[in-house]
Order: C-alpha cells, then structure tokens, then sequence
C-alpha cells in the first residue's frame, strides 16, 4: 500500500494507523495543517526513532501556518516534546529501546563552526553549510514531533534520558520554551539584585519570569494584558503584574524603579511597541533581552536609544541545544527549582490535533500551553 492510498480524508479518530503507518500533523500550505498518515520512519546507522508520547503546539508551529517562516509542503510540525526510544541504529551506544528520552528544539551537530564556539543554537551541520538557518531542525528542516514517530537529529549530542521520578508534563516544557526563556535572562547576565521587566506573559515570556528569579533578581515585573497570564506570571515568580490595558505600564515601571529604569527588559512578543517600551524603561547602561520572534521588521527610534549615547545593550536569544542543557534543566526541575506545570492548561489526544491547533491559534478558552498526548 502507498502513501496516495492513505490520504488526509481517511484518518479515523480514535482507531490506530496501520501497521507500519503513523498519523501526524503535516504543513500543507499557508493556514492548512492537516492529520495525515504517514510510514513510521526507520533508524538507519547513527540514528533513533522515537514513540512520542507528548508534544505541544509552540508558537513557531503558528508562525509557520501563517507563512512567517517558510518550511517546505508535506514537513511534519513540532519540536518540543518527550518520548520512548523505539528503534536504534547502529553506532548508538548508552541507550536501548524503551529508555524515556527527549532532546532540545535545537539539535546541533557537536562538530561544526559554531556548535565548536559554545553557539550550539547557530549550528550548520558537519556539512559546514553557512547557508543552514541554524540548529533548530524538528519541525523545521527535518520532520517534527506532531507524529506517533520522529527520528531525532543528531542523537549522540542531543539525545537524554528522562529520570523514572519525573513524568511528561515535569520536563515537557523544557526542551524549548524553558530553555528559550531561562537563556533569554542568561544572556542578559542579570546580576543578584537587578530589576528585570518582562513584556508579554506567553508561554517563553514566563519562562523568562523564572529565568530572572532564578539569576537572582531581587524585583521582577511581569506586563500583559491578559488577566490569566498575570495570574500566572505571579505563580512563576513576578513580584509585580502590569496590565497594560489598565495603566501605562511605562510611567508605572518608572515608578517602581524610582525614576531610574529597570536594569533588564526582556522583550518576549515580537511587536515594535513592545520592543520599544523595553527601550524606554530600561536605566542607562541597562539591556535589552530580545526573545520574541518578530512576524515583520522592527526598528530602534533613536529618542528611546538615548541617542546612541546610553550604554545601552541590545541581545537577542534563540534556544540552546545540546545534551547538557537538557540535564541542567532538569536538573533544576528534579531539584524543585523550576516548575513549569502551571503552564499547562489543556490536554488533547493526537486525534484532535487540529482542533488543538485552533485552540492554541486563536488563544481561545485561556490557553497558555497544551500538550498532545499518545
């Protein structure tokens, strides 16, 4: 039986694929995600083939449907997910079938220029290719994690074993948005005692909430304009929550600081406003963490750039990968230094993928993250 025999239109809810098939959600086009079968891919030399057994939907899927960010027709989606090792090929060692595993959104390669550098998130492949967009790869350049089955990339650098004590849910989050947020706060090098405002509570942005706390600052302000998010940003550790449909949250941040800034503003939208409120709040000599991936271009007005004459800093993140970023954060879950549970507020099965992707789309019923699950 071929691919053309199993098509969209026959995917039956709640029965399983045929031997040898998966479902999977699969980019068609611009807006069309689509529930497809698909064969279960196979491990060749220095490969695994993953059971997935939760995914959820990232904000990167949303760009994709919308044609900011270009995947090639037929590209399964996902990238953030746990899993049970299904099939290894040959040459991996320290790992047999069954092991609960998962790996970061970013799968660099170990050996190329950047992955060599400590920029595992830049990473080009061993091919060397600078024309590579960069180490995310699931759900990007390779098929992804909507899937019964994926194959990992790069599994001897990235594939990790999930301790038995925690489950999905405990370090589901982790391999993308966890590590989006926390690096976000990283490489602004907050110091113990600094003031760091973060603008928009989604999923990365209250990730960078805990990412502050976690660096050591001693006041963080969460702005939103969203109630359940705020509500949310206090559980992950903001001391203080701005609407910013209710207040100017520039005059207010101001005061909160007695007049002189924040030392950090982390910008985790993707909006000029947003961009340019960081700008405005942050002190002299304070940074700018950019996080949020911005849909159009975005400008720096030289009023809210001191004129060039502010020591001002302006970084921007993508998540870093690897095996060892992976232990440290779970590590810290393990530890009960970072819990993103509260996150999670919805549970779908794969059958109901895209209405799943509907809900997370459009922010319906208060969705914050949801999670698929096989």
């Amino acid at each position: 039986m071929t691919i053309a025999d199993y098509t969209a239109e026959k995917v039956i809810k709640g029965v399983p694929a045929p031997d040898g098939w998966m479902k999977a959600v699969v980019f068609r086009g611009i807006g069309k995600p689509v529930l497809e079968y698909k064969p279960i891919p196979k491990a060749g030399p220095g490969e695994v083939v993953i059971r997935t057994t939760s995914t959820t939907i990232c904000g990167t899927d949303i760009h994709i449907l919308h044609g900011e960010h270009p995947v090639d027709e037929g590209r399964v989606l996902g990238h953030e997910h746990v899993g049970v090792i299904h099939e290894i090929g040959e040459g991996i060692r320290g790992f047999r079938v069954g092991d609960r595993v998962m790996c970061g959104s970013c799968t660099p390669c170990g050996q190329c220029y950047y992955c060599q550098k400590g920029l595992s998130s830049q990473c080009i492949g061993p091919e060397g290719d600078h024309r590579h967009p960069g180490g995310w790869r699931l759900g990007n350049t390779v098929d992804g994690t909507h899937a019964e089955y994926f194959k990992m990339p790069f599994p001897e650098f990235n594939l990790t074993k999930v301790p038995d004590e925690l489950g999905d849910e405990d370090v589901l989050l982790v391999s993308d948005i966890g590590s989006t947020g926390i690096a976000a706060a990283e490489k602004a090098d907050i110091q113990v005692g600094d003031t760091v405002v973060v603008f928009a509570c989604g999923p990365v942005g209250l990730c960078a909430i805990a990412g502050a706390k976690l660096k050591g600052a001693s006041l963080v302000i969460g702005v939103d304009g969203n109630p359940e998010r705020l509500k949310i940003a206090e559980k992950m550790g903001a001391d203080a929550v701005l609407d910013f449909r209710k207040i100017d949250v520039v005059e207010e941040i101001m005061k909160l600081t007695e007049g002189k800034g924040a030392d950090v503003a982390i910008e985790a939208l993707g909006s000029q406003t947003t961009f340019e409120n960081c700008m405005k709040v942050i002190r002299r000599g304070g940074t700018v963490s950019s996080v949020g991936i911005y849909s159009g271009h975005v400008t720096i007005p030289i009023e809210t750039f001191a004129g060039g004459m502010g020591d001002h800093r302006i970084v921007t993140t993508l998540c870093p990968g690897g095996r060892e970023r992976m232990l440290q954060l779970i590590r810290l879950v393990k530890h009960h230094r970072l819990s993103l549970n509260s996150m999670i507020t919805h549970r779908m099965p794969i059958d109901e993928a895209l209405e799943a992707y509907e809900l997370f789309e459009h922010q319906k019923d208060g969705v914050i993250k949801l999670v698929i699950h096989f």
